[in-house]
């Protein structure tokens, strides 16, 4: 776990560094839809598993919440409710601004859900099928004795342990947060239909991330902080781009954290319920990386070329290393480690190869 820590300390130092130099929005200036289409769509496409296996505890409740949240901010965007109403000053009128059941089209299918399961355990009505292991941990998480109120702070669980290894995973996870950051900048700004999106922005973007990641390996937590593609996802469903919303985010985050009690209620959230939000949501990254093909002459032999090789060997190359009887072996582990982190991550391979490949095929 201290080599974790360590690891993460790691990653938030490289992550700030890349952010102070510019490296973000360099990256976000130069991909072209060429570069962005397959990310985007593979982004998208990447957390299939985990979301077919969050929703196989309950089909119909993950269904249940899918077919909420479509019809609120597909079907209903427009639908404008007279009790959410409020008068204009200005005007007078009572006109609302912005379509309630859009805006809370990913709130509203979650927090209803979430009732409709506590009433079923409440009745003590077997509604989820959980192997032994996920029902021993969710026994494990239980936070009934935990305290209201406890501030972290540095060194509490030791300081992070900093090794050959720990220093290979931490460029790696630096590497791969970066790329997804700029992932979750431009589709963001597409989604909100920003028309240009500010190099600095994406580099203020990362510094924080580098320095929320720093924290975090001090504190000792085995996680940094990244950015979030069903975040930016659920913003474009509900087109809620208000700095208010994420300053609001940010402050409950930090009341969670620092009452062990109240982030407890986190670990009740039914799998199936997270396994219906991640359908939803990575739904609209595959959508807005297939819709940056229209920028691309995608008739093109080469394009088409790069486009499929990039994306089938961001699904291969993972796959493979994962079932292969044979590990990769260089002779040194923590280069070992360093290879094996950036070749099974998806956004790596994609970008990395549809980024080369559209800056030394002519055409």
């Amino acid at each position: 776990l201290f080599q974790v820590s360590g690891a993460v300390l790691v990653s938030g130092l490289i992550q700030l560094v890349l952010g102070v130099c510019g490296v973000c929005g360099w990256a976000a200036r130069h991909c072209g839809p060429m570069v962005l289409a397959p990310s985007l769509s593979i982004i998208g496409l990447s957390a299939y598993k985990e979301a077919a296996f969050f929703c196989s505890t309950n089909w119909g409740v993950a269904l249940l919440l899918m077919l909420l949240a479509v019809t609120f901010s597909q079907h209903l965007r427009s639908c404008r409710l007279p009790f959410c109403a409020w008068p204009h000053a200005w005007e007078g009128s009572t006109e609302s601004s912005v379509p309630t059941l859009r805006t809370f089209s990913v709130l509203l299918p979650f927090a209803g859900v979430c009732i409709v399961c506590a009433i079923l355990s409440y009745f003590h009505i077997p509604w989820e099928s959980l192997d032994v292991a996920m029902a021993q941990l969710s026994w494990a998480n239980s936070t009934f004795n935990a305290p209201w109120i406890r501030i972290p702070y540095a060194g509490e669980w030791r300081w992070p342990l900093l090794t050959p290894r720990a220093l290979a995973v931490g460029i790696a996870m630096a590497v791969g947060c970066s790329m997804n950051s700029v992932g979750c900048y431009v589709l963001c700004g597409r989604l909100l239909r920003v028309p240009w999106l500010p190099p600095h922005a994406c580099n203020r973007g990362l510094c924080m991330e580098g320095l929320g990641s720093l924290l975090a390996g001090l504190l000792g937590t085995p996680g940094g902080t990244a950015s979030s593609i069903a975040n930016t996802c659920a913003t474009g469903l509900t087109q809620a781009g208000s700095r208010l919303s994420v300053q609001v985010s940010a402050l409950v985050c930090m009341v969670l954290g620092m009452s062990p009690r109240l982030a407890g209620l986190l670990t009740h959230i039914p799998l199936a319920v997270h396994g219906g939000v991640l359908c939803v949501t990575y739904a609209v990254a595959v959508g807005t990386g297939i819709s940056y093909f229209q920028y691309t002459d995608i008739d093109s032999g080469r394009n088409i070329f790069i486009v499929g090789f990039a994306m089938f060997m961001a699904l291969l190359v993972p796959r493979w290393f994962g079932t292969a009887l044979t590990p990769l072996a260089t002779g040194w582990v923590p280069l070992d480690l360093l290879f094996l982190s950036l070749l099974m991550v998806p956004v790596f391979l994609t970008g990395f190869l549809s980024f080369f490949l559209e800056n030394t095929v002519s055409g």
